[in-house]
């Protein structure tokens, strides 16, 4: 796992990382979730919101709703798909998105509709840890 800036940065998910949002290709479908940056930034979330089972979710649109004590807002996707699975974890101890943002504290699973098409704009491995280093600069972010 990589590491930019104290913010661990696993190099086997792709990221939106404007948006501070992970995704992660498990055979047929992708889980979403929120960023070590996006839960740092956030604080103590205390509640994630998703979307119902069965929605069909285009490209930029949000999963879910993350609220903490200092922010509320969306958990928008960069693949289009219907949502096949939530995290109910979740809904009793919203913290896993702060304690594990990319194991436990997943939010939402997809059946993407256009993988190939979308995740284009959303960088992996090397590159992504190398897009989240240019933006963290460039932001002033950090977690340590």
């Amino acid at each position: 796992m990589a590491s930019v800036k104290g913010c661990n940065i696993p190099e086997d998910r792709h990221y939106w990382v404007e948006k501070h949002v992970w995704v992660q290709r498990e055979g047929d479908r992708v889980k979403v979730g929120i960023t070590d940056v996006a839960q740092h930034l956030a604080k103590k979330v205390v509640a994630v919101t998703p979307k119902k089972v069965g929605k069909s979710i285009k490209k930029g649109k949000s999963v879910a709703t993350v609220e903490s004590g200092k922010w509320v807002g969306p958990v928008p996707t960069p693949v289009a798909g219907e949502i096949v699975e939530v995290n109910g974890a979740l809904s009793g101890d919203p913290e896993l998105v702060n304690h594990d943002p990319y194991e436990a504290g997943w939010i939402v699973k997809l059946r993407p509709s256009s993988w190939d098409e979308d995740i284009v704009d959303a960088p992996g491995g090397a590159d992504a840890v190398a897009a989240y280093e240019r933006f963290m600069e460039a932001e002033g972010i950090a977690c340590g």
